[in-house]
């Protein structure tokens, strides 16, 4: 069962990084090679929090980007809504089909350059959860981001076919797995409605092979998540937070087992 309990975040530097002179607040655990988690809509929850400090503790150095929402806040229903509200009207991403890439994108791929400047390694990893699920796939428009894994990705909101993705950028990306053997690992339930199978063959088309989508069954899902998956988001969703069961061997945890070794394959990672 959730516990109805904000996360105080308190085992992380809390930092300001300064990217193309907009700056962001981002909690930084760990070390080894870099990292860069994105939180989920409502915002950084205590499960997002707790998978970030799993991989902290898999031998990375987890960089969690406040990006909306009440950082550490367990995820309520309104409250919640509110923020995806005003994320969806916000400059910075692009919720809806037609707007193309979001442009907080370009500052997630400054995030990973400092990443990879700290930490070293051969690049770093990149995990979207969400509303941030595609980001990870664009960020690895940067070089140094060696590892996106795209869970449950949800925009666009109104088209559960599509790609936020533009066109231009989208060329890129296929460049860039040509070139560089580029792998990317995702996640959905088989159910999801924000995360469709519609969604995952668009990610194939458009990324062959180097696309691998993993699909977990329904019942697999936490059924007691916190309140704001429960009543807005109303679906199994979030494979490795509010919808994970941890206990030994469940699914869920042999997805957050396979994005850490996936990671440490990519990153070499080195405790």
């Amino acid at each position: 069962m959730s516990e109805h309990l904000d996360d105080a975040i308190a085992d992380f530097s809390h930092r300001r990084p300064e990217v193309d002179g907009v700056t962001k607040t981002v909690h930084v655990a760990g070390s080894g090679p870099g990292v860069v988690l994105m939180p989920e809509m409502p915002g950084i929850s205590p499960d997002v929090l707790r998978f970030a400090r799993w991989v902290r503790d898999a031998g990375f150095t987890v960089y969690v980007p406040s990006l909306f929402g009440v950082d550490g806040a367990y995820p309520a229903a309104e409250a919640g809504e509110e923020v995806v509200r005003r994320a969806c009207v916000s400059a910075e991403f692009r919720a809806f089909a037609g707007g193309g890439t979001s442009p907080v994108t370009r500052w997630l791929r400054g995030l990973a350059r400092i990443a990879h400047a700290e930490c070293g390694g051969p690049g770093v990893g990149a995990i979207g959860l969400c509303f941030t699920g595609n980001f990870a796939l664009t960020m690895a428009l940067e070089p140094a981001v060696i590892a996106p894994v795209v869970n449950h990705p949800s925009l666009p909101l109104d088209d559960p076919g599509g790609l936020e993705l533009g066109d231009e950028d989208a060329a890129t990306l296929r460049d860039r797995i040509s070139r560089d053997g580029l792998k990317v690992l995702a996640y959905r339930f088989e159910g999801d409605r924000w995360c469709t199978g519609q969604r995952f063959a668009a990610y194939r088309a458009l990324l062959g092979d180097a696309f691998d989508g993993r699909v977990l069954p329904d019942s697999a899902a936490n059924t007691d998540p916190p309140p704001f998956f429960r009543d807005v988001v109303g679906t199994p969703h979030s494979v490795v937070t509010a919808h994970l069961v941890d206990a030994e061997g469940h699914p869920t945890v042999r997805a957050r087992d396979e994005i850490l070794a996936f990671l440490t394959e990519r990153l070499a990672a080195r405790r």
